[in-house]
């Protein structure tokens, strides 16, 4: 009886310590349940005060880009209001007016009127044109990530020679396809190779990314192979939870998500890449669709420095000393004279060498850099990679083309043969406006077979510039050029040109260097060599390239004779950008030309083919 009483006794105190025991459980699930509940109402706070602080994040932009917008209608305001001062001005002090005041004041006193004319006629200096100043621009910092991307280092040391250089100004703008914004995890080398290309989201990290990419949420994310930086341990191994965080946040966004392995070993990114919706590789590894590097024209492009080259040869290790910033290495890229680069130089690395107009090898030879510069072109630019990407991912590439209209007027039938030919070299032509006579018409079209053709005859009682203003009216293209039908034109020469307006924000482009062939003394001229790649006060009108919408703005003077000389005064006068571009795939002809001889340098005696068409 007693061993059943203390059986029951024990059994009553495990009941009681295990009620005990559940108490306490039950008064910890309740403490941890109402702490759950705390920290979902703080989640819930701080989500809330995320989005309001990207709403007033969003007005401030809005109201920072209504006051730029407002600063800029007012400084145009101002100038306007200058211009119409200053005509006001020219008016008062030009010659005829100061004789009609002449005549008016002195028509009942003879002596008054002889002396008010001998005044009238002496010569007033004229008051200076107003120029167009630069916007103020809002004293406060741009913190945006990215925002500053320019050469810091303005030193290079040769041989224990110090050189001090102008550092290249890597250019803010424009970029290819506004109507896109990308969020772009790279090194600063693929950055300035995209940033161009689209509006560009950089900087966020793992941690702060759902506070930064909703100010403007992108339509596309593009994450690099990076080795370095917050994001490199979340792509390299087992992808890390702060990458996954960022893709599902896109993924409930419907933003498209892209990896680009650019370096390394694939295996070591595979995990990280599976995860993206798409995925491109720069060499031939893992089965992905190959996305490779292209020059980026805005930032690899032959812009001289502006202490121009050393009359040096540079190694490569010369060349790009040290861990420089990608900043300084667009400048170092513009500083030699040649750059000898050893075997096994990535191919991208010598396209943006050549690309920045730099001989490669040991003779700085300016034909072959041409030639090695058209050729990294052609191998491509990141404008055509990036539509490849696009169109892969099913984002709409639309951008501005740089289609040509080409304005031939052809004055000499006997010239008609050798014009159309001219034309029918050239790429990027897609439609011909011919004036022309009759049977020029027919020819144009059978020789211009892949162009639209539009024929108009000359009018006996205009002007060649009248003539040129009725057909630009008839020009569809965003560009338009006007060749002559007396000058010899390369198969290069319009995408030569064409290529200026990717790298400059010019209006018109032609060439104020060329060359020049004379038939009667059989003399080769090469004019201005010193012109080339910089901004002019004029080009010469047989290699005029310019905007559509800017020319329809200018017109073509009424003239026959020298309509390129006043449409470059009217372009100095309206603050039209004018570029020149280099003196190769175009030969200005002429039976003779004193003045030509005067101003330009003899090449030899001989055509000018083969020095001016490579």
């Amino acid at each position: 009886m007693s061993t059943e009483l203390e059986s029951t006794r024990r059994a009553l105190r495990d009941a009681v310590e295990q009620a005990g025991r559940a108490a306490e459980l039950a008064r910890l699930l309740d403490a941890a349940q109402a702490r759950l509940a705390e920290a979902e109402r703080h989640a819930a706070e701080a989500k809330a005060l995320a989005e309001r602080v990207a709403e007033v994040e969003e007005l401030l932009e809005a109201e920072r880009a209504a006051a730029a917008k407002l600063r800029k209608e007012l400084a145009e305001q101002r100038y306007q209001a200058e211009v119409a001062n200053w005509k006001l001005s020219s008016m008062k002090v030009a010659r005829w007016t100061r004789l009609g005041d002449a005549i008016k004041s002195g028509k009942k006193n003879p002596m008054a009127l002889a002396k008010g004319i001998r005044v009238a006629a002496r010569p007033v200096k004229r008051p200076t044109a107003p120029k167009r100043r630069p916007v103020a621009v809002s004293a406060s910092k741009d913190e945006r990530p990215g925002a500053s991307f320019q050469a810091t280092t303005s030193t290079r040391t040769l041989g224990g020679a110090s050189f001090k250089l102008k550092p290249f100004r890597v250019p803010t703008g424009p970029n290819t396809r506004p109507h896109i914004t990308a969020a772009v995890v790279a090194d600063p080398h693929v950055e300035a190779l995209l940033r161009y290309e689209w509006r560009q989201t950089t900087g966020f990290t793992p941690r702060d990314f759902a506070r930064v990419l909703p100010a403007e949420v992108p339509h596309l994310l593009v994450v690099e192979s990076v080795t370095q930086g917050p994001w490199a341990d979340e792509i390299r191994g087992e992808p890390g939870e702060g990458l996954r965080a960022l893709l599902a946040w896109c993924a409930e966004r419907g933003i498209r998500t892209v990896f680009w392995h650019t370096r390394g070993d694939v295996a070591d990114y595979a995990a990280a890449a599976e995860l993206f919706e798409h995925r491109f590789t720069s060499e031939q590894a893992a089965g992905w669709p190959r996305l490779t590097f292209g020059v980026q024209p805005r930032v690899h492009n032959p812009l001289p420095l502006a202490g121009g080259r050393i009359d040096r040869v540079l190694t490569l290790d010369q060349l790009l000393p040290g861990q420089l910033a990608y900043p300084d290495v667009l400048t170092s890229y513009r500083w030699p004279a040649a750059v000898n680069c050893p075997p096994g130089t990535p191919a991208w690395r010598l396209a943006e060498i050549a690309a920045c107009g730099t001989p490669i090898g040991a003779d700085p030879d300016p034909r072959r850099a041409h030639v090695a510069l058209r050729r990294a072109y052609d191998m491509g630019t990141m404008t055509e990679r990036v539509d490849e990407l696009l169109e892969a991912v099913g984002l709409p590439s639309a951008r501005a083309t740089l289609n040509v209209s080409v304005l031939l007027p052809i004055t000499d039938a006997s010239l008609t043969e050798h014009a159309l030919a001219q034309v029918a070299r050239q790429s990027g032509v897609v439609q011909a406006i011919v004036i022309g006579p009759p049977e020029a018409e027919l020819r144009a079209r059978d020789v211009l077979r892949d162009v639209e053709v539009i024929h108009r005859r000359p009018h006996p009682g205009m002007t060649e510039g009248a003539m040129l203003n009725r057909a630009l009216d008839l020009c569809e293209a965003d560009l338009v050029a006007v060749m002559d039908p007396r000058d010899v034109y390369g198969s290069h020469y319009l995408a030569d040109l064409r290529r200026a307006f990717q790298f400059t924000t010019a209006d018109i482009v032609g060439k104020a260097a060329f060359f020049a062939h004379l038939r009667k003394p059989q003399a080769t001229l090469l004019k201005q060599p010193e012109a080339e790649y910089a901004h002019l006060p004029e080009i010469t009108g047989g290699t005029l390239l310019a905007r559509r919408n800017t020319l329809r703005e200018i017109g073509f003077p009424d003239l026959t004779e020298d309509w390129d000389e006043v449409l470059m005064r009217q372009c100095r006068a309206d603050g039209v950008k004018v570029f020149s571009a280099d003196r190769f795939g175009y030969v200005r002809v002429r039976d003779e030309d004193r003045w030509l001889l005067g101003a330009a340098h003899l090449v030899e005696y001989g055509s000018a083919e083969p020095h001016a068409l490579i």
